[in-house]
């Protein structure tokens, strides 16, 4: 098995106004999908990210406010799973819930880092 990492972001920023009912709906239907993926033993973990944040760029290091994402198109979570290969991670994200509410999911398989 391999690890691969669900990007989750949505085009244009923030996402639209909801209202409760129609948060819970989704939160109920999130709930449903990681359930399945961990009790299938694909989920490894992962989680939302706070939309503030710092960019360090360059070898001068320079700081900026951020996160920049191009286009306005925001990062947003992740999670990491493991599958049998990338076309299995694939098929595995197009049950994600996110989709149905125009977001993005970004498929990448991890590397393993080279040590030493």
């Amino acid at each position: 098995m391999a690890n691969f990492m669900y990007i989750f972001w949505n085009k244009g920023g923030m996402p639209p106004s909801l209202t409760p009912a129609e948060m819970q709906k989704r939160m109920q239907k999130w709930m449903a999908w990681t359930e399945t993926l961990s009790k299938s033993g694909h989920l490894k973990g992962g989680e939302s990210l706070e939309s503030a944040g710092k960019v360090v760029w360059g070898p001068k290091k320079v700081v900026t406010f951020g996160p920049h994402a191009a286009a306005g198109d925001v990062v947003n979570g992740y999670l990491i799973i493991s599958a049998q290969n990338l076309d299995e991670a694939v098929e595995l994200a197009k049950d994600c819930p996110v989709l149905e509410g125009g977001w993005v999911v970004e498929v990448r398989q991890i590397r393993p880092m080279q040590r030493g």
